[in-house]
């Protein structure tokens, strides 16, 4: 997701410096008008904004902490980290921000590689009020930005989009396998559920890539798992019971364990299958 996003702020005009820890996928950039650094550190050097993108809290903290950008950035910037983290990690980074004099904001995002590319991801902003204010126009070319409260807030956001896209994925899932076992349409049964209350963004999408058989990877279900894990550690944490997401938690681990890490989430349906003993149709 992080390359489309780079191409949207450029199109928008704002000067970037990129680094990935891939540089192949970085490189592309530069024919667009970024500079390519060699380091992490050198990327944030002389940065207003640092933006990070990337696959976990173990990743973003080994990147931001244990490789010293943190130090590296200047007193009085803005660090936006877009990443889909733990709320306890976020909150932990942010503390670690404020001790440096930089401002930090947790921003994950929704909306897949086809929401980054057209810059319309849905952003949820977990920091200071005035500090989230005075990044629009670093938000805006990447999509709607929402202030939902403090440090934390925008990684519990996210884990509540991860719990409604899970529970979803599963509930469409089962509701092809039984319409499907009675000897139903699966390709239209979403059709026809698309009119009613059932209708939704996963049923849309997602249920067409079920009924395609097409779970080449858009969202890994292994990333589905870790939100998942870090919806229930924040649950924990808040003294609070999530029967439901501890449900499909399992399934997606079973999945995971399964070989099927890197298969979409909507390949939970290949795993729902199998326990039905159904091939594919």
């Amino acid at each position: 997701m992080g390359a489309p996003m780079c191409q949207n702020l450029l199109s928008a005009g704002l000067p970037l410096t990129v680094w990935n820890r891939s540089m192949a996928k970085a490189k592309p950039l530069s024919k667009r008008g970024a500079v390519v650094s060699d380091s992490p550190q050198s990327a944030v050097a002389d940065a207003d904004v640092v933006i990070t993108m990337l696959s976990d809290g173990a990743a973003v903290s080994n990147v931001i902490f244990t490789q010293g950008v943190a130090e590296a950035m200047r007193e009085g910037i803005t660090h936006i980290d877009m990443s889909s983290i733990g709320a306890d990690e976020a909150i932990e980074h942010a503390k670690h921000h404020v001790n440096l004099g930089v401002s930090y904001l947790d921003a994950p995002v929704s909306g897949g590689t086809k929401g980054a590319a057209a810059g319309e991801l849905a952003i949820m902003a977990g920091g200071d009020a005035e500090t989230f204010a005075a990044m629009q126009a670093v938000f805006a070319p990447l999509g709607q930005a929402t202030h939902v409260g403090p440090n934390g807030c925008g990684q519990l956001a996210k884990l509540a989009n991860q719990v409604i896209v899970a529970v979803t994925i599963g509930a469409v899932s089962e509701a092809f396998i039984l319409a499907g076992g009675g000897g139903a349409d699966r390709a239209k049964v979403r059709e026809a559920l698309q009119g009613g209350f059932a209708s939704s963004r996963i049923l849309t999408e997602h249920g067409q890539r079920m009924v395609d058989r097409a779970f080449e990877s858009g969202g890994p279900a292994k990333f589905q798992l870790k939100d998942l894990h870090n919806a229930l550690r924040a649950a924990d944490r808040l003294g609070l019971e999530l029967p439901i997401t501890k449900l499909l938690h399992g399934l997606f681990d079973a999945m995971v364990q399964g070989g099927k890490g890197d298969m979409d989430h909507s390949g939970l349906l290949t795993h729902l299958e199998a326990l039905n003993n159904i091939t594919g149709n």
